[in-house]
C-alpha cells in the first residue's frame, strides 16, 4: 500500500492576479522540501494560465480547476468545460464541493456528468463528499455518506473509479474554526474506505487517496495526517497564506 500524499489548496473565489502570483511564487520556493507530496492548487478561473507558467517543471506542484460543466460545449453562458481546463494544463477537477452542491444546488446526477466530462478530458476527480451539522447532530453522517458516494461510484468502473480522488468535509467544519477530532475524521475515512471496497474490492479501496478538508490547517495538520486512513487534505483559507499551506504539506 503506498498511497499518494496530496495537500490541495482550494482558493475559492479570493485573490487578485497580483495576489495570486505572489503567493505561488512563495510556494515554489519552498517546494524543494514537499518531499513525496503532491501539492495541487486551485486557483479561480482567470488565474489557472498563469499559476500553470509560474509552476513552470516544478513536479510536486499540480494546478486543478474548481469546477466545471456538464457538457463538453454549447451555450451555457459563463460555464467551463473539461476540455478547456485541460487545454490550459489543469491535471484536476474539483466536483461536488459543499458549496456547490449548497449555493448551486448540484445534485448527484449532476456530479456523475461533470466527472464523465472530466475523465474523458484526461483530468483526475476529487470528489467531495460530507454531511452538514444538522446531519450529523441528527446520527445520520453514515447515511448522507454511503448515499453520496454509492449514487454516484455506482455509474463508474474499477479502471475508471481508479483516477478517483475522494475528499471527506464535514460541512459544519468548513471555514468554522471547528474541526473534526482525529477519532471522528478517522472514522469517518476509514468509513468511506469501507464502503469503496463494498462496491468494487479491498485492492482499489486501499489504493485511493482520501483527504481530509474541515479547517485543516497548519496547527492541527500533523495530527489528522498521522491518522491512518487520511492522506492529506483539502485546504480552504489555510491556503491562501504560503507559510500555513507550505507547513501543512511538510506536516507528513
Amino acid at each position: 500500500m503506498n498511497r499518494q500524499k496530496i495537500v490541495a489548496g482550494n482558493w475559492k473565489m479570493n485573490t487578485t492576479l497580483a495576489q495570486a502570483n505572489e503567493l505561488v511564487t512563495k510556494i515554489v520556493s519552498h517546494a524543494c522540501g514537499f518531499n513525496q507530496v503532491k501539492a495541487i492548487i486551485f486557483p479561480p478561473f482567470p488565474f489557472i494560465t498563469e499559476v500553470k507558467k509560474m509552476i513552470g517543471d516544478e513536479k510536486t506542484i499540480s494546478v486543478g480547476a474548481q469546477n466545471c460543466h456538464t457538457h463538453s460545449s454549447g451555450a451555457y453562458t459563463g460555464e467551463v468545460s473539461a476540455g478547456m481546463l485541460h487545454s490550459v494544463g489543469c491535471q484536476y477537477v474539483l466536483i461536488g464541493h459543499s458549496e456547490r452542491r449548497n449555493y448551486f444546488k448540484e445534485k448527484n446526477s449532476d456530479l456523475v456528468l461533470k466527472i464523465k466530462e472530466v475523465l474523458a478530458n484526461k483530468l483526475q476527480p476529487i470528489l467531495c463528499v460530507g454531511e452538514t451539522f444538522e446531519e450529523r447532530k441528527a446520527e445520520n453522517h453514515f447515511k448522507v455518506i454511503i448515499e453520496q458516494l454509492t449514487s454516484v461510484l455506482s455509474q463508474f468502473s474499477i479502471t475508471e473509479f481508479s483516477q478517483f480522488i475522494i475528499a471527506y468535509e464535514p460541512v459544519w467544519a468548513i471555514g468554522t474554526g471547528e474541526t473534526a477530532s482525529n477519532e471522528q475524521a478517522q472514522e469517518i475515512h476509514a468509513f468511506i474506505r469501507s464502503i469503496i471496497t463494498d462496491i468494487y474490492d479491498s485492492a482499489i479501496a486501499n489504493n485511493i487517496s482520501i483527504l481530509y478538508g474541515g479547517s485543516c490547517n497548519a496547527q492541527n495538520a500533523k495530527e489528522l495526517f498521522q491518522c491512518p486512513d487520511i492522506d492529506g487534505g483539502l485546504i480552504g483559507g489555510a491556503s491562501l497564506k504560503a507559510d500555513d499551506f507550505c507547513q501543512i504539506i511538510g506536516s507528513f
